[in-house]
């Protein structure tokens, strides 16, 4: 074996490492795209929760100025915090703007961790391990023969009991 670095990428998984490494930059500036916008989205969903909260906050405030000084009044404050917490945050999750902005965020999430799984599935292709994707349809399958294994022993069970009597 060579003592210089780049023959290392000429053997074994290293090569198919080095050839898929392409794929790998490609997909990690496509991520960083997706990350700048979910990161964008994610300001906004907590700017407005934020700001929901101040809000409500500031009515409660103005409707209790007084500290309570007995059960009955912590118990007042508490329905009149619940009120206006449930009726503003309702409202905000009501809203349009609200709506599209948390689709938008679930959306870019979606799409990052569609970027990760493809690096994934590159980086087990190139040591020669099963993708995801096999992974999954063999526990499928195995929980597909385990259905017919059960069902199976109930019928020979229901059968023994039946030849018994």
């Amino acid at each position: 074996m060579s003592s210089k670095p780049q023959a290392l990428t000429s053997i074994g998984p290293m090569r198919a490492f080095a050839a898929n490494s392409k794929k790998i930059s490609v997909e990690l500036i496509e991520i960083n795209e997706k990350l700048f916008e979910f990161n964008k989205y994610m300001t906004e969903y907590y700017n407005q929760l934020s700001t929901t909260w101040g809000i409500a906050q500031k009515k409660v405030n103005l409707k209790v100025p007084e500290i309570p000084q007995d059960v009955e009044q912590i118990e007042s404050v508490k329905r009149i915090w619940i009120d206006i917490f449930d009726n503003d945050f309702t409202e905000l999750f009501d809203s349009k703007k609200f709506g599209d902005n948390y689709g938008n965020l679930v959306s870019k999430e979606l799409e990052l961790t569609k970027h990760w799984n493809n690096i994934t599935n590159v980086i087990l292709q190139s040591v020669n391990l099963p993708s995801k994707e096999e992974i999954d349809e063999v526990y499928k399958e195995i929980h597909s023969l385990k259905k017919r294994v059960s069902k199976l022993e109930l019928k020979l069970k229901k059968e023994k009991r039946k030849n018994a009597e």
